[in-house]
């Protein structure tokens, strides 16, 4: 099998923009899209998520036009091969522009073997725990309106994307705890805490019986979170978006920097490296919260990643579902049991509907068998 052409389209579909801190503009969610055309009647595809204020990224998509003409020709099933001579070796790239070939070659290797990826990564279970991930709301009664929306629909946790200001914060942290006394909650403070207000939340989180406290520092701040797991009970991660490397990540997990680790397959370059990420932290006896926000085909990669180990507790669910369904024929939503489920198709096992994703494309090139680049023109 060989690789003959490789296209990519970046989406821009939403109608409506969010946000998920107060001092954060309006965010533009892209949609990336890579497919691998092969000499054989498959193709592999796939997507990278990305965040940007005022216009949506096209820089992912850029870095994939310098990578792209390696692939041609070669054989799509020897992944690690490729992923070698795609390495970042003399200039950082956006880890992105890895994952995307990374997990495209799984989907190839997933349609050829007839099974899904999470079994080829070794399938420890069928199914995993949901919580609800929030946008950033106006104010608590909207946020308590949410939690109860959700736990009809059979959520029994919710994370909160925040204001990302303590005192308000808190307060929402409170009055959610009064309203709903047995639903699981998590809070996400966007990295925008200092020190001595991340100490004080922490520790009214843990009173509060919150599950987690996710990234009240920027990740790289080790000593800081060091002092927050040394001072409280309750479970603290970074962010997961700024160690984006193996070697950064084993050092923060040996050094005991978190109460867990947390992090995405599109920050470590794919679902190759997202796997050894899991694994170093299972080895080191802590979990690995791997985040899953983003559109289905980012979403599922992930959770190939989850439910190939059993070291992560929860799939996280972004709201609202429909923008991040968009131009699907198969989509992840949550059961009423609480739960997300395998998918049943070999590979990522997703179907793109390409007559409705076109509609919202705003940047594709392709390249061809003679490594040439290729601009589509709408």
């Amino acid at each position: 099998m060989k690789i003959e052409k490789i296209e990519v389209l970046v989406v821009g579909p939403e109608d409506k923009h969010y946000t998920w801190s107060e001092d954060i503009p309006e965010i533009f969610q892209t949609n990336t899209i890579i497919r691998i055309h092969t000499d054989s009647d498959i193709i592999g595809e796939a997507a990278v998520w990305n965040a940007t204020y005022f216009e949506y990224d096209k820089y992912t998509a850029e870095s994939l036009k310098h990578l792209l003409p390696i692939l041609i020709g070669k054989n799509p099933l020897d992944r690690d091969s490729i992923l070698y001579d795609i390495r970042p070796r003399v200039f950082p790239q956006p880890p992105g522009a890895q994952a995307i070939i990374d997990n495209a070659l799984w989907d190839i290797f997933g349609k050829y073997s007839k099974m899904p990826i999470y079994q080829l990564l070794g399938g420890r279970r069928e199914k995993i725990k949901s919580y609800a991930s929030t946008v950033m709301y106006d104010t608590i009664d909207d946020y308590l309106k949410v939690i109860n929306d959700m736990k009809n629909q059979g959520f029994s946790a919710v994370k909160f994307h925040t204001w990302c200001v303590p005192e308000k914060d808190l307060e929402l942290a409170k009055e959610a705890r009064k309203a709903f006394p047995k639903m699981n909650f998590m809070l996400d403070a966007e990295n925008n805490y200092d020190l001595e207000n991340s100490l004080l939340i922490a520790k009214e989180l843990e009173r509060l019986d919150f599950t987690w406290f996710e990234a009240p520092l920027p990740d790289y701040d080790f000593s800081g979170y060091k002092k927050i797991v040394n001072n409280c009970g309750i479970k603290v991660i970074p962010s997961g978006n700024w160690i984006i490397d193996l070697q950064r990540f084993s050092d923060a997990i040996n050094s005991n920097v978190w109460s867990a680790a947390r992090t995405d397959m599109a920050m470590l370059g794919g679902i190759s490296n997202g796997k050894k990420a899991m694994d170093i932290s299972a080895i080191a006896g802590i979990d690995c919260e791997i985040m899953s926000w983003g559109y289905t085909l980012v979403s599922v990669a992930n959770l190939h990643l989850m439910l190939a180990s059993d070291n992560c507790t929860y799939y996280e669910q972004p709201l609202p579902y429909e923008m991040f369904e968009f131009g699907m024929k198969d989509v992840l939503r949550t059961k009423v049991d609480g739960y997300m489920y395998a998918p049943k198709k070999p590979g990522l096992g997703m179907e793109i509907n390409w007559e409705m994703m076109k509609q919202k494309v705003i940047f594709q090139f392709y390249c061809d068998k003679r490594k040439n680049i290729g601009h589509v023109h709408s």
